[in-house]
């Protein structure tokens, strides 16, 4: 499980906290489709994550790297 935000930071898709915060604030970040206004929104293996047109889907090996 990793928070929303942290893992936009650790993908490199935002340089900081604060532009993370911006980012899922103005909706540009939709998990399973959805948009997510929640930065702190918990995230689990399988879970798709999309933000400025790119993708990631969440894998338990995500894990053994961190």
């Amino acid at each position: 499980m990793i928070r929303l935000d942290d893992l936009l930071k650790r993908l490199g898709w935002v340089e900081s906290g604060g532009q993370a915060k911006v980012f899922i604030q103005d909706g540009q970040v939709s998990v399973n489709g959805q948009t997510e206004t929640r930065r702190r929104k918990q995230l689990f293996v399988g879970d798709l994550i999309e933000c400025l047109g790119q993708e990631f889907e969440l894998e338990s090996s995500f894990f053994d790297c961190y």
